[in-house]
């Protein structure tokens, strides 16, 4: 059976800057003005004057909040009596929590089985008493059904994390900031504002404030390669779902862009660009050995897109947002993993031994250069053959040295396959 959810934009006008500023004043003091941090590492690398809005110090590390309390701060007395409710698994539902703690809502915020135990605890700790985490489903989607068969059941309202007019112009008080920042500093606006997307929500809310207020500001939508769901809404001319999705940056990987960010995307003057999950990852690291950032995946979009994706002229001025700081300490093992993979220094291949002493030991002075490392070795000794398999990882100092690397193995006794990153196989490495 389909649940009837009646669409916000049915009842809630569409967003314009005006609403944007009426949310900038809805949540001073409640959301943090974010530092306007200059990038030496950008600017040196581009020429130009880049920082960062760093939404990743927001009090819930990311800008989510923006939009949740701004829509939850304009229910009325018998909306908020009846609560609210919401499905999510990461920044959103923090987001939530914390605006039904301050404005004493309560609350009801759905999560797959899938969440981290570290998540829910701390969208319980923003939450408090006003907010009951329930654990339901295997998928955000089951979660997302729940939630909708909550409001139908309950009357409580959904609170969309970017589908909904309130929820972008939260969202697009980002952008205020950023120009009163810069003019404070006795600047202009940027010339070029760089944006994460997933849902749309905070690209359809700098959009609407910027075009209205400042549109000679150049703005860029950035998405991960693996999940281009504004690319392909702006394609097919209304949102589409995508079929495969690839969830490394779970803060932007959206199977499905929503109504009301799609009609302001497509209204709007926009650059749209992706980049590959693994220069996300070496962005990610950039960040945390060299600026001393804590950037989860969706946070480091934005700068990862100017070492390609996003062409800047030297002296102008760019600002990127970093998204989001929550991001699990555990995760950079495949962080590193994935930046090595991108950058060409790691290569996987399956090889044939002769299952005899020394073989090994061969192979290790034929084959490896002085500066090459094995990172894995995976060895099946099989007593009725000749042969057994391995499968081993290499890593090389740069790319440079990979076709090296292959002559030397094509020169040694065992035979040896290079897995493609295309083969299913390569999805168990990584």
């Amino acid at each position: 059976m389909t649940l009837e959810v009646p669409h916000p934009a049915a009842t809630t006008p569409p967003p314009d800057a005006a609403a944007v500023e009426a949310a900038a004043r809805r949540l001073a003091g409640v959301a943090t003005r974010t530092p306007l941090h200059p990038s030496a590492r950008w600017s040196a690398a581009t020429g130009a004057r880049v920082r960062l809005k760093r939404e990743d110090l927001q009090v819930v590390r990311s800008y989510k909040l923006r939009g949740a309390y701004n829509l939850i701060a304009q229910l009325s007395a018998g909306e908020r009596a009846r609560g609210v409710v919401t499905a999510s698994a990461g920044n959103h539902a923090q987001g939530v929590a914390h605006a039904c703690a301050t404005l004493r809502v309560r609350g009801r915020v759905y999560v797959p089985r899938t969440t981290p135990r570290q998540k829910r605890d701390r969208i319980s700790a923003l939450g408090g008493e006003f907010v009951e985490t329930l654990v339901l489903g295997d998928t955000y989607d089951d979660s997302a059904a729940a939630a909708a068969r909550d409001a139908v059941e309950t009357g409580a309202t959904v609170v969309p994390a970017f589908d909904d007019p309130r929820t972008v112009t939260g969202q697009g008080t980002v952008a205020v900031e950023v120009v009163e920042q810069l003019a404070e500093l006795g600047e202009a606006p940027p010339d070029v504002l760089v944006v994460p997307v997933g849902g749309g929500g905070l690209l359809a809310g700098v959009l609407t404030w910027v075009r209205e207020r400042h549109p000679a500001v150049r703005v860029v939508g950035v998405e991960p390669a693996g999940a281009p769901s504004m690319a392909a809404a702006l394609a097919a001319g209304r949102p589409v779902r995508l079929e495969q999705v690839e969830s490394f940056v779970d803060g932007a990987s959206v199977r499905r862009v929503g109504d009301v960010t799609h009609a302001v995307v497509a209204g709007a003057p926009v650059e749209l660009v992706t980049v590959p999950e693994g220069a996300i990852c070496v962005e990610m690291l950039a960040m945390y050995q060299t600026d001393g950032i804590i950037a989860e995946p969706a946070g480091a979009l934005a700068t990862a897109a100017l070492a390609e994706a996003v062409r800047v002229e030297p002296g102008q001025s760019v600002v990127c947002v970093v998204s989001g700081g929550n991001n699990d300490v555990s995760r950079y093992a495949e962080v590193v993993e994935r930046a090595l993979v991108h950058e060409g220094r790691k290569h996987y291949f399956l090889v044939e031994f002769p299952q005899e002493p020394g073989a090994l030991r061969r192979f290790l002075d034929e084959v490896l250069g002085p500066d090459d490392d094995i990172t894995l070795f995976e060895y099946v000794k099989r007593s009725n053959r000749e042969t057994g398999p391995a499968l081993v990882g290499i890593e090389i100092p740069s790319r440079e040295d990979l076709p090296a690397l292959l002559e030397r193995m094509a020169a040694a006794p065992p035979s040896f396959e290079r897995i493609s990153a295309t083969e299913p196989l390569y999805r168990y490495l990584l």
